[in-house]
């Protein structure tokens, strides 16, 4: 990790380790009752709201990089690349907000382009 060591930057990193892994439960269990994402493919609440925007993702990785995580005790951002069926060096960035020592805000940034080619690729 680089940057300032602080709360947020450890949650996050705790994490999108977790969920790099395959291990959406510790993931989901660091996230607030009420938290809510949003993300190019739309705003997702709640812990299982953010469940179903993740897990399908999470669950289809056959491998994932995480290249840095930065933050301090209310912030941080995580970014990452991974690799699917459909998608190599897929690239991401989330930016976190946390309170209480729960993710109650998550803005996930990622391009969308590379999903629709690889998705058209396989339909035809």
């Amino acid at each position: 990790m680089t940057g300032t060591n602080g709360l947020a930057q450890q949650i996050a990193d705790d994490f999108v380790r977790a969920w790099t892994s395959k291990n959406i439960d510790k993931a989901l269990s660091l996230l607030a009752d009420d938290v809510v994402c949003e993300a190019p493919t739309g705003t997702f609440e709640g812990v299982e709201g953010y469940r179903g925007f993740l897990e399908p993702f999470a669950t289809s990785l056959i491998s994932a990089t995480v290249i840095d995580v930065l933050g301090n005790d209310t912030n941080a951002a995580t970014v990452y690349t991974t690799d699917t069926p459909l998608l190599k060096d897929f690239r991401g960035i989330d930016y976190f907000t946390v309170e209480n020592g729960r993710i109650t805000r998550v803005i996930s940034i990622f391009d969308m382009l590379p999903m629709h080619k690889a998705r058209n690729a396989v339909q035809h």
